[in-house]
């Protein structure tokens, strides 16, 4: 966490992040979690509401410069980063984005897993972990090459230090970017049962991804991690229905069974 702080206050992407929020590497016990599904970068709402102001008091959901009392990220001491820390490990307790997580824990039901309640076994991480403005796939290129690059050493450090065997891509540019970061090339399964219906056009094919990993961003994890994914991105690809979700986590159920074996 101390080394995500650190960066904060160089990024050249700092125009487009909201550098006034602390860094999120991860969502919910990184401790208790076997398994972690995976997005890109967390979303604004965990920092403002619908209107853009800033989440205060009751409603706030992570520390902020402000939460914290200071001016910049470089004034923090070990007790502010505690405080991050623990704000991260205990967000499902708190006031999560449930609009967002929901659906995830969708598809981690029917493996028993969760993201809540006394003995969580799954949590969330992002391969960059600064909250920006914007979606992410409007930035600049530049900017999202700067983020990623800033994040792939200590991701790597992370998941070297967790209890994690498996790790679930939410959606086709999480999959890609995670194959350049981690310089792995995932083998690509056709799934009909996924496809999304279009009006009048070919339907959407839905496809599944999995591989193993032994390091990321260059940082050796000790062991291999499973990790799968699909193509859509369960929150935001038009059409994705309740038989597809379904699909999606009997699946997801059946590649969880099979690295325990």
């Amino acid at each position: 966490m101390t080394t995500f702080v650190d960066r904060l206050d160089g990024l050249r992407a700092e125009s487009c992040v909201i550098s006034w929020g602390c860094p999120v590497p991860f969502f919910g016990d990184l401790s208790s979690a076997v398994v972690a599904t995976v997005g890109i970068n967390p979303s604004n709402r965990e920092f403002v509401d619908y209107a853009g102001r800033a989440l205060e008091e009751q409603e706030r959901r992570l520390p902020t410069l402000r939460s914290l009392g200071v001016q910049r990220w470089s004034d923090v001491n070990a007790s502010h980063v505690r405080e991050i820390i623990d704000a991260c490990t205990e967000y499902f307790e708190r006031n999560p984005y449930d609009r967002w997580f929901r659906t995830l824990q969708r598809i981690l039901e029917p493996s028993g897993l969760t993201f809540y309640g006394s003995r969580p076994t799954s949590c969330h991480i992002d391969l960059v972990p600064f909250a920006t403005e914007d979606k992410w796939g409007t930035l600049a290129l530049s900017d999202r090459k700067d983020l990623l690059r800033n994040s792939g050493d200590a991701l790597g450090h992370l998941l070297r230090d967790s209890s994690l065997n498996l790790l679930v891509l939410n959606g086709q540019s999480v999959v890609d970017h995670f194959e350049v970061l981690t310089n792995s090339n995932l083998s690509r399964t056709e799934m009909r049962q996924w496809d999304l219906p279009r009006k009048d056009a070919f339907p959407v094919k839905g496809y599944a991804y999995c591989g193993e990993i032994c390091d990321v961003g260059g940082v050796s994890l000790g062991r291999s991690i499973r990790v799968v994914g699909y193509n859509h991105n369960l929150q935001s690809s038009f059409g994705v229905t309740s038989g597809v979700m379904s699909n999606i986590g009997t699946w997801l159920r059946s590649s969880n069974d099979s690295d325990k074996d």
